[in-house]
């Protein structure tokens, strides 16, 4: 099947399946070249408007979920700035993982990159492997064995660079400029573009309807005093609008558009909805860092892009009431996610296993948990699991069989106190491969006042090899 569209008096295929495509169909071709070659293909009217919205709307969602800075580049493609938001998804491959699976899961085939600029970004997605991230300042180098078409250049351009001998963007990038500008109007603009030598403006999708604000200068701004004052002045404009709304913030995107029209954004999140300027104005000033003014930054937007309702609470007298508390809580976690990254920020909640490594899991500070068995009361366990137990060596054994001195990344220790065993057996019922499995704990005390918690797989008169699983006492 074929899409085909009315280009002049020619009728042309505008898209073309897999079946077809293995059958060497390619967008461009007269459909009926396509006929004469293969008597039954399926012709349809290519809907240019409907995919334009679809293209729309899947840059509106991209918006909501990865970056306040997302443009479309019909037919097929979005440009995303990801540069202020990558670290709420541990970086790069993360979001663009992140990306790639919920797209696909929608039915949509894509390809994706990342580089420093967008033409650089443009090529590297169509004409190399799939998810591919470009190391900062390494564009010349992705992009030079690319064909000249990659830098976006109209087909009888390309077609003219061929026929000249010059087939790869590296040889484009080492002939003389001059020489090339006086045959070719566009070439060193996409050129430089790609390379990060020249600025590339996008027409930004904005979503109508979500709490924003502005402030335009008449002046440019760019130290980072300036745009710490900028930012809480946006956020008190904004602050009075959400509490009209009955909304708090749980996800802020600030813009700044700098004078050579290049727009950068950062993105901060909360755990919790609220309203408060000065933790909001804490947080974005974590992450104006990130942002280049360049020479001078000329306008400044802020924009709510996930809110919640957040109605307004009675103060109670107590200074440590249940509100209060909760939200100086919530403050602490948005803090440490601003800080240390949003999957290193967690709690820990009971799983009903016997196994260490299975009773407890990592939630979100603030996710409610189906009800589990809590932990017994007076079970010792140390503060700190190490995921997986290591090895050690021992060295001597106590009389009733606890050891006396091991070794542990090459440091001998000797044990001064030891509680045990503590014999853990294996779950038949999750694995039949755990049904022997049998673990002889042991809680340590150095001489040296160390406390580690050690097991042996087996019980000593079948030489059991010794473990570290813990380390300190809760």
């Amino acid at each position: 099947m074929v899409t085909a569209i009315q280009h002049g008096p020619r009728r042309e295929i505008a898209a073309v399946d897999r079946a077809a495509r293995r059958l060497g169909l390619r967008p461009g071709m007269t459909v009926a070249q396509a006929q004469a070659s293969i008597h039954d293909l399926l012709v349809i009217d290519a809907d240019l408007a409907g995919d334009a919205d679809g293209l729309t709307r899947l840059a509106a969602w991209c918006l909501r979920r990865y970056s306040p800075l997302v443009a479309t580049d019909p037919p097929d493609g979005l440009w995303i700035e990801i540069a202020g938001s990558a670290d709420l998804f541990q970086g790069e491959a993360g979001l663009l993982d992140d990306l790639e699976r919920r797209v696909v899961r929608s039915g949509i085939c894509i390809r994706a990159a990342v580089a420093d600029t967008p033409g650089a970004a443009w090529a590297v997605a169509r004409f190399r492997s799939r998810k591919l991230i470009v190391s900062p300042g390494m564009q010349v180098d992705a992009v030079a064995e690319l064909p000249v078409r990659a830098l976006r250049l109209a087909p009888e351009t390309a077609a003219g660079l061929v026929q000249l001998g010059i087939e790869r963007i590296g040889q484009l990038a080492a002939k003389p400029r001059a020489a090339i500008k006086m045959r070719f109007e566009d070439v060193l603009l996409r050129l430089d573009q790609a390379f990060g030598q020249a600025p590339e403006p996008l027409a930004y999708l904005t979503l109508p309807g979500r709490p924003e604000a502005r402030l335009a200068f008449a002046e440019p701004i760019a130290t980072p005093e300036s745009l710490q004052f900028t930012t809480r002045r946006l956020l008190t404009r904004i602050e009075q609008d959400l509490e009209r709304r009955c909304l708090g913030a749980r996800r802020l995107d600030l813009v700044f558009r700098r004078v050579d029209g290049v727009t950068q954004a950062v993105r901060v999140g909360t755990a919790r909805p609220t309203r408060n300027v000065t933790h909001l104005a804490r947080l974005c000033g974590e992450k104006l860092a990130l942002v280049d003014p360049g020479f001078g930054i000329d306008e400044a937007t802020l924009v709510v892009s996930v809110t919640e309702r957040l109605d307004p609470t009675q103060a109670g007298l107590n200074a440590a009431d249940e509100p209060a508390a909760a939200a100086g809580f919530g403050e602490l976690v948005d803090r440490l996610t601003v800080r240390v990254g949003p999957g290193r920020v967690y709690r820990a909640a009971p799983v009903a296993s016997a196994i260490p490594e299975r009773s407890v899991r990592r939630v979100h500070p603030f996710d409610r948990v189906p009800p589990e068995p809590a932990w017994p009361a007076g079970l010792p366990r140390p503060a700190r699991l190490l995921a997986p137990p290591e090895q050690v060596a021992v060295v001597a054994l106590a009389p009733d069989h606890p050891p006396a001195v091991f070794v542990w990344r090459r440091v001998r220790y000797r044990v001064g106190h030891a509680d045990g065993p503590e014999r853990i057996t294996g779950e038949w019922w999750v694995s039949d491969e755990e049904t022997g499995l049998v673990r002889d704990y042991y809680r340590v005390e150095t001489i040296a006042g160390d406390r580690f918690w050690l097991f042996r797989d087996a019980p000593a008169a079948e030489g059991g090899r010794w473990w570290l699983h813990g380390i300190g006492e809760a």
